[in-house]
Protein backbone atom coordinates (compact mmCIF):
# COMPACT_ATOMS: atom_id res chain seq x y z
CA UNK A 1 0.00 0.00 0.00
CA UNK A 2 2.53 2.33 0.69
CA UNK A 3 4.29 1.09 -2.63
CA UNK A 4 1.85 1.98 -4.65
CA UNK A 5 1.28 5.24 -3.55
CA UNK A 6 5.53 6.20 -4.04
CA UNK A 7 4.86 4.63 -7.56
CA UNK A 8 1.99 7.00 -8.27
CA UNK A 9 3.78 9.61 -7.09
CA UNK A 10 7.02 8.37 -9.43
CA UNK A 11 4.75 8.45 -12.34
CA UNK A 12 3.67 11.62 -11.62
CA UNK A 13 6.85 12.96 -11.74
CA UNK A 14 8.32 11.25 -14.69
CA UNK A 15 9.83 12.61 -17.91
CA UNK A 16 7.17 11.43 -19.85
CA UNK A 17 4.65 13.91 -18.41
CA UNK A 18 7.04 16.79 -18.47
CA UNK A 19 7.86 15.53 -22.01
CA UNK A 20 6.22 18.38 -24.94
CA UNK A 21 4.24 15.38 -26.64
CA UNK A 22 0.64 14.64 -25.31
CA UNK A 23 1.02 11.14 -24.34
CA UNK A 24 -2.08 10.14 -24.73
CA UNK A 25 -1.88 10.77 -28.61
CA UNK A 26 -1.20 8.54 -30.70
CA UNK A 27 2.48 9.90 -31.77
CA UNK A 28 3.34 8.83 -28.26
CA UNK A 29 3.43 5.32 -28.23
CA UNK A 30 5.99 4.56 -31.04
CA UNK A 31 8.90 2.93 -30.59
CA UNK A 32 10.54 5.98 -32.45
CA UNK A 33 10.19 8.21 -29.37
CA UNK A 34 12.56 8.26 -26.77
CA UNK A 35 10.02 9.58 -24.46
CA UNK A 36 8.16 6.68 -24.23
CA UNK A 37 11.23 4.45 -24.53
CA UNK A 38 12.11 6.48 -21.30
CA UNK A 39 8.68 6.46 -19.56
CA UNK A 40 8.89 1.89 -19.84
CA UNK A 41 12.00 1.52 -18.76
CA UNK A 42 11.48 3.61 -15.77
CA UNK A 43 8.43 1.64 -15.16
CA UNK A 44 10.26 -1.65 -15.66
CA UNK A 45 13.01 -0.49 -13.27
CA UNK A 46 10.70 0.34 -10.22
CA UNK A 47 9.05 -2.60 -11.13
CA UNK A 48 12.10 -4.50 -10.15
CA UNK A 49 12.99 -2.67 -7.93
CA UNK A 50 9.62 -3.41 -6.15
CA UNK A 51 9.88 -7.06 -6.87
CA UNK A 52 13.07 -7.51 -5.37
CA UNK A 53 11.52 -5.71 -2.04
CA UNK A 54 14.61 -2.68 -1.93
CA UNK A 55 12.25 -0.09 -0.74
CA UNK A 56 11.70 -2.86 2.34
CA UNK A 57 15.81 -3.24 2.23
CA UNK A 58 16.40 0.24 2.50
CA UNK A 59 14.10 1.22 4.74
CA UNK A 60 15.09 -2.36 7.23
CA UNK A 61 18.43 -0.59 6.56
CA UNK A 62 17.03 2.68 7.82
CA UNK A 63 15.19 1.12 10.68
CA UNK A 64 18.92 -0.67 11.68
CA UNK A 65 20.63 2.19 11.48
CA UNK A 66 17.96 4.32 13.39
CA UNK A 67 18.26 1.85 16.39
CA UNK A 68 22.01 1.79 15.96
CA UNK A 69 22.20 5.49 16.75
CA UNK A 70 19.51 5.18 19.00
CA UNK A 71 21.91 2.95 21.03
CA UNK A 72 24.95 5.08 20.55
CA UNK A 73 22.42 7.87 22.15
CA UNK A 74 21.29 5.61 24.49
CA UNK A 75 25.24 4.63 25.23
CA UNK A 76 26.65 8.10 24.95
CA UNK A 77 24.32 9.30 27.42
CA UNK A 78 24.87 6.51 30.13
CA UNK A 79 28.63 7.70 29.86
CA UNK A 80 27.63 10.99 30.19
CA UNK A 81 25.76 10.53 33.19
CA UNK A 82 28.48 8.35 34.46
CA UNK A 83 31.21 11.30 33.50
CA UNK A 84 29.11 13.64 35.47
CA UNK A 85 28.90 10.84 38.52
CA UNK A 86 32.60 10.60 38.75
CA UNK A 87 33.19 14.19 38.13
CA UNK A 88 30.71 14.80 41.18
CA UNK A 89 32.83 12.15 42.95
CA UNK A 90 36.13 13.78 42.50
CA UNK A 91 34.65 17.34 42.67
CA UNK A 92 33.86 16.22 46.61
CA UNK A 93 37.37 14.16 46.88
CA UNK A 94 38.60 17.19 46.35
CA UNK A 95 37.00 19.32 48.47
CA UNK A 96 37.44 16.93 51.46
CA UNK A 97 41.43 16.79 50.40
CA UNK A 98 41.63 21.02 50.05
CA UNK A 99 39.48 20.42 54.17
CA UNK A 100 42.19 18.09 54.81
CA UNK A 101 44.67 19.88 53.84
CA UNK A 102 43.80 23.16 55.69
CA UNK A 103 43.00 21.12 59.01
CA UNK A 104 46.51 20.15 58.62
CA UNK A 105 48.16 23.73 57.86
CA UNK A 106 46.19 24.78 60.82
CA UNK A 107 47.02 22.14 63.34
CA UNK A 108 50.71 22.43 61.90
CA UNK A 109 50.23 26.63 62.95
CA UNK A 110 48.82 25.88 66.26
CA UNK A 111 51.59 22.87 67.28
CA UNK A 112 54.50 25.17 66.05
CA UNK A 113 52.79 27.80 68.07
CA UNK A 114 52.47 25.62 71.39
CA UNK A 115 56.18 24.63 70.46
CA UNK A 116 57.46 28.40 70.51
CA UNK A 117 55.78 29.08 73.24
CA UNK A 118 57.28 25.74 75.16
CA UNK A 119 60.60 26.62 73.68
CA UNK A 120 60.41 30.66 75.37
CA UNK A 121 59.26 28.86 79.23
CA UNK A 122 62.26 26.14 78.66
CA UNK A 123 64.69 29.17 78.14
CA UNK A 124 63.31 31.23 80.38
CA UNK A 125 63.96 28.50 82.78
CA UNK A 126 67.00 27.74 81.55
CA UNK A 127 67.96 30.74 82.05
CA UNK A 128 67.00 30.73 85.76
CA UNK A 129 68.55 27.71 86.49
CA UNK A 130 71.43 29.01 85.08
CA UNK A 131 71.89 32.08 87.38
CA UNK A 132 70.65 30.82 90.40
CA UNK A 133 73.89 28.63 89.74
CA UNK A 134 76.00 31.39 88.98
CA UNK A 135 74.31 32.96 92.12
CA UNK A 136 75.14 29.53 93.98
CA UNK A 137 78.78 29.42 92.35
CA UNK A 138 79.43 33.51 93.12
CA UNK A 139 78.28 32.82 96.96
CA UNK A 140 80.69 29.66 97.15
CA UNK A 141 83.70 31.41 95.88
CA UNK A 142 82.46 34.16 98.10
CA UNK A 143 82.35 31.60 101.09
CA UNK A 144 85.37 30.32 100.07
CA UNK A 145 87.38 33.51 99.79
CA UNK A 146 86.23 34.81 102.96
CA UNK A 147 87.61 31.13 104.66
CA UNK A 148 90.76 31.87 102.67
CA UNK A 149 90.64 35.13 104.31
CA UNK A 150 90.39 34.20 107.66
CA UNK A 151 92.84 31.22 107.32
CA UNK A 152 95.28 33.36 106.15
CA UNK A 153 93.87 35.69 109.25
CA UNK A 154 94.45 32.67 111.54
CA UNK A 155 97.82 31.70 109.86
CA UNK A 156 99.31 34.93 110.36
CA UNK A 157 97.89 35.39 113.71
CA UNK A 158 99.06 32.36 114.54
CA UNK A 159 102.84 33.04 113.14
CA UNK A 160 103.20 36.49 114.63
CA UNK A 161 101.44 34.96 117.84
CA UNK A 162 104.34 32.17 118.01
CA UNK A 163 106.95 34.89 116.95
CA UNK A 164 105.72 37.22 119.85
CA UNK A 165 105.51 34.26 122.20
CA UNK A 166 108.85 32.94 121.20
CA UNK A 167 110.69 36.55 121.69
CA UNK A 168 108.96 36.95 125.07
CA UNK A 169 109.31 33.02 126.35
CA UNK A 170 112.46 32.31 127.84
CA UNK A 171 113.40 28.12 128.21
CA UNK A 172 112.47 28.23 131.14
CA UNK A 173 108.95 29.43 130.93
CA UNK A 174 109.09 26.86 127.72
CA UNK A 175 110.42 23.70 129.62
CA UNK A 176 107.63 24.41 132.50
CA UNK A 177 104.84 24.71 129.43
CA UNK A 178 106.00 21.19 127.77
CA UNK A 179 105.74 19.88 131.19
CA UNK A 180 102.34 21.10 131.87
CA UNK A 181 100.87 20.08 128.37
CA UNK A 182 102.36 16.65 128.86
CA UNK A 183 100.80 16.20 132.06
CA UNK A 184 97.43 17.50 131.15
CA UNK A 185 97.52 14.83 127.97
CA UNK A 186 98.55 12.20 130.21
CA UNK A 187 95.90 13.49 132.82
CA UNK A 188 93.37 13.17 129.61
CA UNK A 189 94.22 9.86 128.25
CA UNK A 190 93.81 8.01 131.58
Amino acid sequence: MKYTVATLLTLAASPALAASKNPFSGDFWHLDNTDMIVLVSFLIFVGVLLYFKVPSMLMGLLDNRATGIRSDLDEAKALREEAQTLLASYERKQRDVQEQAKRIVDDAKAEAARSAEQAKEDIATSVERRLASATDQIESAKAAAIRDVRNQAVAVAVAAARDVIAKQTTAEDADRMIDESIAEVGAKLH
